[in-house]
């Protein structure tokens, strides 16, 4: 008979790079009875929800909302701009940037991909040579993923749009920001994105179900020009709805969006430039903390330039199978959940058991990280993981320069 360990008492931590940790206020906004659908509370508040949505994104363009999680955004996006037989480039650092594109193939699009890899970012020259080799304009978008949950590989989206500009290519530039939307830097607006799409349980701080695409008139203007659009996917009438119903294209998700409510209200309660800084300060200390690991041992990050590092979710790397035993013991003795290796090896492959992620994305403050990092070092010492010394002071001197009055 198998025995199942009994979950630590006390608070867990779900330290995954999303669905990310929940505030209260949110979950206790969506414990409450089914609303009114067609008059009242729910159908008056969309407006100013869309407008919150927007300056999140540092956008004066359009969103669109899907009852769907990030891959949903993903083929909404792409079935709003790209016919069958269009060609979009795509150039990937990690699983999600060859997801997004494996999502352009199953729509009948044609994809040209240039992988980077897992441990560096897009290179800009290599992609300015694809599109200056594309002297007939046949690439209709470039699928730019901003962080690539997978690798944790942060892309300067800014770099690619000057690409598109000073190459004058008319290609629609397309951003995933499901990992980073409200915690690595993102303006839409002043970055030259005409597409951005995201979902709710990460840095938004809302359960996973519902997904978002913005738009700017660029990218709206390319959507009339579309000979047919799927009637869900339309994102026409959920940026410019007559009727409430039709934000959602039926039902509403109703718990989601009072959740969402008072997310946004969190969020820009601290500003988004302060939500910048905290979660560069918090990363900046799990960097100091993984680098002092990292000087003994097979303990490592995946992307060793920090100006390349997102501020929201951390690759590293152990001898296999490493990872995995020191993922089941801090979760079995701490009630501390790490994040899988996603992407970075096939779950078949034993070189999957030598990778994790650790997620510190939206609902968090200094005194979670030091716990995370504490049940780490925690987890290698009882594990007898050969690991360098100092990480904890390491990340404790970070975190004190942060907050220092």
């Amino acid at each position: 008979m198998t025995h199942t360990p009994m979950p630590a008492p006390g608070r867990s931590y779900l330290a995954i790079p999303g669905p990310s940790v929940m505030p209260d206020a949110v979950l206790q906004a969506m414990h409450r009875a089914a609303p009114n659908i067609y008059a009242g509370e729910l159908v008056d508040m969309m407006p100013a929800l869309v407008t919150d949505l927007k300056r999140v994104a540092r956008t004066d363009g359009h969103v669109a909302i899907y009852i769907g999680n990030g891959h949903a955004a993903w083929e909404a996006a792409l079935a709003n701009v790209i016919s069958p037989g269009d060609r979009v480039l795509v150039p990937a650092t990690g699983r999600f940037g060859i997801g997004w594109g494996e999502m352009a193939t199953g729509i009948g699009a044609e994809v040209d991909l240039i992988d980077f890899g897992l441990n560096t970012p897009m290179d800009m020259d290599r992609i300015a040579d694809a599109l200056r080799a594309d002297t007939d304009h046949q690439i209709k978008a470039v699928l730019a993923v901003h962080v690539d949950t997978s690798s944790s590989i942060l892309n300067d989206i800014p770099a690619l749009r000057a690409v598109l500009d000073d190459l004058g290519h008319p290609a629609l530039l397309m951003a995933d920001c499901i990992a980073s939307l409200g915690c690595d830097r993102f303006e839409m607006d002043a970055w030259g994105v005409d597409v951005m799409v995201t979902g709710c349980q990460k840095g938004l701080m809302v359960p996973p179900g519902v997904s978002f695409v913005y738009f700017n008139d660029r990218a709206y203007a390319v959507r009339q020009q579309m000979p047919r659009v799927s009637r869900y996917w339309d994102w026409t009438p959920r940026a410019f709805p007559d009727h409430f119903f039709e934000y959602f294209g039926g039902t509403a998700p109703t718990h989601h969006l009072y959740g969402l409510r008072v997310a946004l209200d969190l969020i820009h309660a601290e500003g988004m430039e302060a939500i910048w800084t905290r979660h560069t300060t918090l990363a900046q200390a799990i960097w100091a903390a993984c680098e002092a690991w990292s000087s003994a041992g097979s303990f490592a990050m995946n992307v060793t330039d920090r100006a390349h590092r997102s501020t929201a979710v951390t690759a590293l790397r152990l001898d296999a199978p490493k990872a995995t035993d020191l993922r089941t013991w801090t979760e079995q003795n701490l009630g501390l959940t790490l994040g899988i290796g996603l992407g970075m090896a096939a779950p078949d492959d034993p070189a999957w058991h030598g990778f994790f992620r650790l997620g510190h994305m939206g609902h968090i403050n200094g005194q979670m990280i030091m716990g995370m990092l504490g049940g780490i070092e925690s987890g290698l010492s009882a594990l007898d993981i050969p690991h360098g010394a100092g990480a904890l002071d390491a990340a404790t001197a970070v975190i004190a320069a942060g907050y220092r009055a």
